[in-house]
């Protein structure tokens, strides 16, 4: 364990804080649940005080599950609320999604830390490409395809998502979207998948990470901070709420360019880290 000057703590609470209002703004917005924020947020925070390389990017993927807990059932509610979300599309991919979240939460056991970076970053560009340069032209079908492959797709959104430390809203929306799904619809379905990859993601990482107790900050449950979820769950889930009254105001093409401009940002920041 390490020890950290109460100073520099309280810099990292106001970090933390203000990143707190950006994540759950941008989950509401985005229906992302706030990972793709949290994640690039937390790895310069867990920097900061020094965590070691090889356990960081693990650290960061099991708090932001943590952390989108609340935030994005608060969004889903206010998604709900609007009548937007695809009932039948959050009961179809729950178990899978669930599955394959297990499956990555346990490889974070084994695998290294560039392999959730290159993850996180790769599946983020392939997103914004398709947000920023395809639009309606990138499309697979008219209608979605039959319960056995969509629950192929949960699988694979589960498995990134856990990997990525998100709560599937960017995976789910290129989905949907891909089947001529309008946006609102996907931002809405997509926040109420947040719930149980945030949940079981954040289970598996715990358990993950007790053999690395030693290496990881004071206050931390496996791959979990426990300090981080504190200060940055209340702010994120509440800020939420105007995230999603926000995206309801918008038109579909201003949504998708500021959701790909922004995966760019936060995927650019993580391949730089590979760097140092």
């Amino acid at each position: 364990m390490m020890d950290v000057p109460v100073g520099e703590l309280v810099v990292l609470a106001v970090a933390i804080g203000a990143g707190g209002v950006v994540t759950g703004i941008l989950a509401g917005l985005f229906g992302i649940g706030g990972g793709a924020v949290l994640v690039p947020v937390l790895f310069e925070v867990f920097r900061l005080i020094g965590v070691d390389d090889e356990v960081r990017m693990q650290l960061c993927v099991g708090t932001s599950l943590a952390i989108i807990v609340p935030t994005a059932f608060r969004s889903y509610r206010t998604h709900k609320a609007k009548g937007f979300a695809l009932q039948e599309v959050v009961r179809l991919w729950t178990v899978p999604v669930v599955i394959g979240v297990a499956i990555g939460s346990g490889l974070a056991v084994v695998a290294p830390s560039a392999v959730f970076k290159l993850v996180f970053a790769g599946i983020s560009l392939i997103i914004a490409a398709k947000m920023l340069f395809a639009s309606d032209r990138w499309f697979i079908a008219e209608e979605l395809p039959g319960p056995a492959v969509m629950r192929v797709y949960g699988l694979i959104v589960g498995l990134l998502s856990s990997l990525m430390g998100v709560g599937g809203g960017s995976l789910s929306n290129m989905i949907l979207t891909l089947y001529k799904k309008p946006i609102h619809n996907a931002v809405a379905t997509s926040a109420g998948l947040g719930v149980p990859i945030a949940v079981t993601g954040t289970i598996g990482y715990m358990l993950a990470g007790i053999v690395h107790m030693d290496e990881l900050p004071p206050l931390s449950i496996g791959f979990v901070s426990f300090a981080g979820f504190v200060l940055m769950a209340p702010i994120s889930s509440y800020t939420a709420r105007f995230g999603a009254l926000i995206a309801h105001r918008l038109a579909r093409r201003q949504l998708e360019i500021a959701f790909g401009v922004f995966l760019i940002v936060v995927s650019a920041r993580i391949l730089w880290s590979m760097l140092d």
